[in-house]
């Protein structure tokens, strides 16, 4: 049974941060930190004591991560950012509420004793001989220590506490990876057992050690299993102190779900009942089982769901079946032509999912290159009178202040500079679109025709596609390029508000002109003309988009979310090179375009040129961070693959910025998600000066990276180069110091399709709902068969409707209920094998 963990992290908003600058105010942003590594950054709110963020992030975890941190801090062009705060919350505090947390939390100070991160290795023996009872602690070795010096590293040493006694092991310098595999024995003393605890400190020659972090065995924990394996390093115990909002407060929203995953076959029955609601005839669509989980589902998670059950019908071949059906029941529901998909029902949540999970890469395609230009050029542009600052366009012309005329003039050349270029690609872009949505807006402008087919509504089967493809679509990514995928940063304030004019313009585009001239923004009118222009040329887009040959086949061949060419990511890295040649290491490094795809990771010397060398995704055997000590150097990752013979190979890769490694890091781990042999550990640092910079050991060769399945060593003089990588490692490294993280990644557009865990949410969801299934089912049980009794009943839910349909939605509600019981069934089995297979294990403290 798989396991799998995800994390939903919204950070909304801050108030009354402390004001760290010395104009009165801060430039906050929040580092968001998953066990003491970041997993995000937000954008810099310049000039705010109540900046908002609004971003929103999901990081699929391991089951056992500890604690989320938010670090809010003010950046500063000049020395270091100064940290405000902090807030920590703890595995079992997000898990507590299934719902998740919402509120306002106020930040705390944050306390360098309290910093501590890493685990410790350690095996623990009670002995006993004519002298009395012994401790013998054997302290092997401890990984991803705190960097408590100015180098990046640590001096630690370990101190191990046992009643009145304790001994130290050796001082191991300059490394976060200590191995001491020393011996510690301590003799029990007279009086009550005592507990366990062993401390871990960074050795400074000047001034007071500084702590890393601790573990405590209470009395029982020895005397029954005494501890044996990897623990978990804790700051000491301490009263939380409350800052009294000293500090000021964030406002978050973050949400665990975790799941079990069972084998394929125990979700099939679902499935199939899922499968068979799209596949019925049209009026049997209100009595099906999608029917009975659409009515049971909440606003909060209609989404999620729309996310899922898109994610599922594409891979059983049926998403064209799937919208249609839902649209079917929408365009059935509505009266008023002008509501038409305008809520946040089930079928428009659906839609707009289907449009980000199958055209991501058509959207990139168009938007890509005026959005580019947008933020490089950093224009000024205003059309809104209230809002122009004369002044800024004094000073960038020197010139004097001009009129307000002049700068709408301005503004306007420049707005259609990049409204045109936009509108070319858009309606341009008809053979670019995927088939897939062609057809889906095919099927979609057929069912509104017939169900408002009056010649004053004529406009309604246009208005019913524009509306998800330009405004839930076209213009949101415009807005905010980096939730879409089109930039890795945050737009600043002034490209903001070009962004929000271009995107009003598409958005009244996407209106196909009927609200033009209405409401507030009567400032807009001087982009009448062109906006007037634009949409006679978007109603011949749609009649091009929608003239498709072809109809998705039910039970057709199930699509790939991305299919392998399909490139996912692409952008300039640093390549760094080791030539081993010379008395000194050399370190290089050279900038290089990167494209990388389900198949391939290539790169060359720029986006065009022709000649390029690849990395097959199928060899890589892990992707992990890199030390800033090993080069001196900020956000390097390593690549490490595998050739034909065995060998290991790493290439070093820099990004510009925090964001876009993590971006790197988890498109590369989902993109190698398949592959075989994949590496349990691996070294965070280089091999040079004849060891490892992060845990100085001295072998360079052994067996594997910590693969489960090793191949036989390599000696260091038979290394060979490989093919395709300018930079080759170690043909075989040495045992890593370090777990690798191959299960973290961030959630986006690109993550794999998975069935059976796409089936598991929509379980958990009909779960919650199960409650209000089992009153509908027993209500309309009890429900006597005759118009006059459903007259009489006056239920919501069968109000108005004939037997043969009352039947039909007793019958789902009934096999939903059955399934559900079965797949409790099947959990509860699962879970009582797992806890028979695991042997009682050491107590965690």
């Amino acid at each position: 049974m798989a396991k799998s963990s995800s994390l939903n992290v919204r950070v909304v908003e801050g108030r009354a941060l402390p004001a760290k600058d010395v104009s009165g105010s801060s430039d906050p942003y929040c580092l968001v930190k998953v066990d003491d590594e970041v997993v995000a950054r937000t954008a810099t709110i310049w000039r705010s004591l109540s900046p908002f963020w609004g971003e929103e992030y999901t990081v699929h975890l391991p089951l056992d991560f500890h604690q989320l941190a938010f670090y809010v801090l003010d950046e500063d062009t000049v020395g270091h950012d100064d940290i405000i705060g902090k807030i920590s919350l703890s595995r079992e505090a997000i898990a507590a509420d299934p719902r998740g947390i919402d509120s306002w939390i106020n930040l705390s100070h944050v306390d360098p004793d309290a910093e501590v991160q890493g685990e410790i290795c350690l095996a623990v023996q009670m002995l006993e001989d004519v002298r009395g009872r012994c401790l013998r602690c054997h302290v092997l070795q401890a990984r991803d220590l705190a960097p408590r010096d100015i180098s990046g590293t640590s001096d630690p040493f370990a101190r191990v506490f046992w009643g009145s006694q304790s001994l130290e092991t050796s001082t191991i310098k300059k490394t976060r990876f200590p191995h001491w595999d020393e011996v510690l024995e301590l003799r029990e003393m007279p009086g009550s057992p005592s507990p366990l605890r062993v401390e871990l400190w960074d050795w400074d020659m000047v001034g007071k050690n500084d702590f890393l972090g601790m573990v405590e065995f209470p009395p029982q924990v020895l005397q029954q299993n005494p501890p044996n394996g990897w623990f978990h390093l804790l700051p000491f115990p301490r009263v939380e102190e409350d800052s009294g909002a000293s500090l000021g407060a964030l406002r978050l929203k973050v949400r665990l779900t975790e799941d079990r995953v069972l084998p394929s076959q125990y979700y099939q029955p679902l499935r199939e009942l899922l499968m068979e609601s799209v596949l019925r005839p049209a009026e049997e669509d209100a009595a099906s089982p999608l029917a009975v989980l659409e009515e049971l589902t909440s606003g909060d998670c209609r989404q999620e769901l729309a996310t899922k059950l898109v994610k599922l019908f594409l891979g059983q071949g049926l998403a064209g079946p799937f919208l249609d059906y839902l649209t079917r029941r929408e365009v059935a529901r509505t009266t008023d032509p002008n509501t038409l998909f305008r809520s946040n029902s089930l079928a428009s949540k659906s839609m707009e999912q289907f449009l980000k999970l199958v055209g991501m890469p058509y959207l990139h395609e168009v938007l890509r290159p005026v959005i580019n230009r947008v933020f490089e050029e950093r224009k000024y542009m205003e059309l809104d009178p209230c809002k122009m600052d004369l002044g800024r366009t004094r000073r960038i012309s020197f010139k004097g202040a001009p009129s307000e005329e002049h700068v709408r003039e301005v503004s306007l050349g420049l707005l259609t500079g990049y409204l045109g270029p936009i509108m070319d690609a858009i309606v341009g872009s008809v053979g670019r679109c995927p088939p897939a949505i062609r057809l889906a807006f095919k099927q979609l402008r057929h069912c509104v025709e017939e169900r408002f087919p009056q010649a004053e509504h004529e406009d309604v089967k246009n208005l019913a596609i524009s509306g998800f493809l330009f405004l839930r679509f076209f213009a949101p990514a415009i807005l905010t390029p980096k939730l879409f995928d089109l930039r890795d940063q945050h737009a600043d304030p002034q490209t903001s508000r070009s962004l929000l004019l271009l995107a009003k313009a598409v958005q009244s585009i996407g209106n196909l002109g009927q609200q033009l001239g209405q409401g507030k923004e009567l400032w807009m009118a001087p982009l009448h003309p062109f906006l007037l222009q634009s949409i006679s040329r978007v109603r011949d887009f749609l009649d091009q988009l929608v003239d498709v040959d072809g109809k998705e086949e039910p039970g057709g061949p199930a699509r790939a979310l991305v299919p392998p060419s399909v490139t996912v990511r692409e952008g300039y890295l640093l390549k760094r090179k080791e030539e081993p040649s010379g008395l000194a290491t050399r370190f290089a490094f050279k900038k290089r375009y990167f494209r990388l795809s389900g198949e391939m990771l290539s790169y060359s010397r720029n986006p065009e040129w022709q000649t390029r060398s690849s990395i097959p995704v199928s060899h890589i055997r892990a992707v992990e961070r890199v030390d800033e000590g090993a080069f001196q150097l900020p956000h390097v990752m390593q690549v490490v693959t595998q050739d034909g013979a065995g060998a290991l190979h790493t290439t070093y890769l820099q990004c510009k910025n925090v964001n876009e490694l993590n971006q790197w890091l988890s498109a590369l781990r989902k993109a190698s998600a398949p592959n075989p042999d994949k590496l349990a550990a691996c070294h965070p640092g280089v091999f040079r000066s004849a060891h490892w910079t992060c845990c100085l050991q001295a072998e360079r060769s052994g067996e594997g990276a910590g693969r489960t399945q090793a191949p036989p060593s390599t000696p260091v003089n038979q290394r060979e180069s490989h093919p395709t990588f300018a930079w080759v490692g170690a043909a075989t490294l040495a045992a890593g110091c370090s777990r690798t993280h191959s299960a973290v990644t961030l959630g986006d557009w690109s993550d794999p399709l998975d069935p059976d865990a796409e089936t598991q949410m929509v379980y958990r969801q009909l779960l919650l709902g199960r409650d209000r299934l089992r009153m509908k089912f027993l209500e309309d049980s009890n429900l006597v068969t005759t118009p006059e009794a459903d007259t009489e009943k006056g239920s919501s839910a069968t109000e108005g409707a004939c037997p043969d349909a009352l039947a039909h939605q007793r019958e789902a509600a009934a096999c939903l209920l059955e399934v559900l019981a079965d797949l409790d069934q099947a959990h509860e089995e699962f879970q009582h094998q797992e806890q028979r297979k695991v042997a009682p294990g050491p107590l965690r403290p």
